[in-house]
């Protein structure tokens, strides 16, 4: 069945919470804080491929999100960054928002939006 309409709901990735800690040395009675960020959240990128033939696949499934970032450590540690998504549709392919205003229109083969 050839769909040539698909209705999605995406979400960025949330970033990691920081740390709360402070360091303990045996003769330094206030030692300081030590703790690290968060990681950001991971990004969602729309990237037109040939392999792609219609929106079938985004159909069935309506809701993207990108991985979280996790948290970050004592002794400085930042949290490691999130995963992003990278969802593939067919070229010609054009990117609307909720009130219908056109984002993007990925023509070619390779071109990506940054959502």
């Amino acid at each position: 069945m050839f769909i040539d309409e698909a209705e999605i709901h995406i979400t960025g990735g949330r970033g990691g919470d920081g740390c709360v800690s402070f360091r303990r040395e045996k003769y330094r009675p206030h030692g300081g804080p030590d703790g690290g960020d968060g990681g950001q959240g991971g990004n969602v990128l729309i990237r037109a491929c040939n392999e792609r033939s219609t929106l079938g696949e985004l159909n069935r499934r309506r809701h993207h999100r990108a991985s979280d970032g996790s948290g970050g450590g004592s002794q400085n540690r930042t949290g490691a960054r999130g995963v992003d998504l990278v969802i593939e549709v067919p070229p010609g392919t054009v990117l609307k928002d909720e009130s219908g205003c056109a984002l993007a229109d990925l023509i070619e083969a390779g071109q990506a939006f940054n959502a």
